[in-house]
């Protein structure tokens, strides 16, 4: 895969899957390593523990939906290597973008897989491909500014490579 793309082993979810099954409210002012460990631990018990960084979650319709916490950013430090779902909330998209974990709408993939498969994604074309059946899919592609982001980590990150975010305020 290249740089705008990821491969790994699939983890499926279903419909509608908000972002307190993600980042559970009760945790969300916990430090992020503390997060870490609840995600989806309402749908899917001890999952954390044995998901591998590079894993790929795929979903059905709506991923995300719900609040506007930056529950993309627990799956980004749970290694995952990213999100492809039939459909993702706007809200959530915008986050995984600015957080840094590739996330992609792809039509039909729900029903593409199964877990444990091998999936690679590419969101400059927006190809997904399941490498253990040898199929593709197409999906929607990310335009080059949201992988330029990408590719810095995140908007933060981004801003502040070209020099447009003041990261030292002890001199304000």
């Amino acid at each position: 895969m290249s740089s705008a793309g990821s491969r790994g082993r699939v983890w499926l979810f279903g419909d509608d899957i908000n972002t307190d099954l993600i980042q559970p409210s009760p945790v969300v002012l916990l430090p992020i390593e503390e997060q870490v460990s609840h995600v989806f631990e309402a749908n899917r018990p001890g999952w954390v523990e044995r998901v591998r960084p590079g894993d790929l979650i795929v979903a059905g319709r709506n991923f995300g939906t719900g609040s506007s916490r930056p529950a993309a950013k627990v799956l980004r430090r749970l290694g995952l290597g990213g999100v492809i779902a039939e459909s993702i909330n706007g809200l959530f998209f915008r986050n995984c973008v600015n957080l840094g974990l590739p996330a992609l709408e792809c039509p039909g993939v729900a029903g593409a897989f199964a877990e444990g498969e091998e999936a690679g994604f590419d969101l400059a074309t927006g190809t997904v491909h399941n490498l253990t059946r040898g199929t593709q899919l197409a999906g929607r592609p990310w335009a080059t500014e949201l992988r330029q982001i990408l590719a810095a980590g995140g908007l933060i990150e981004q801003l502040e490579a070209e020099g447009l975010l003041l990261t030292n305020t002890t001199n304000c």
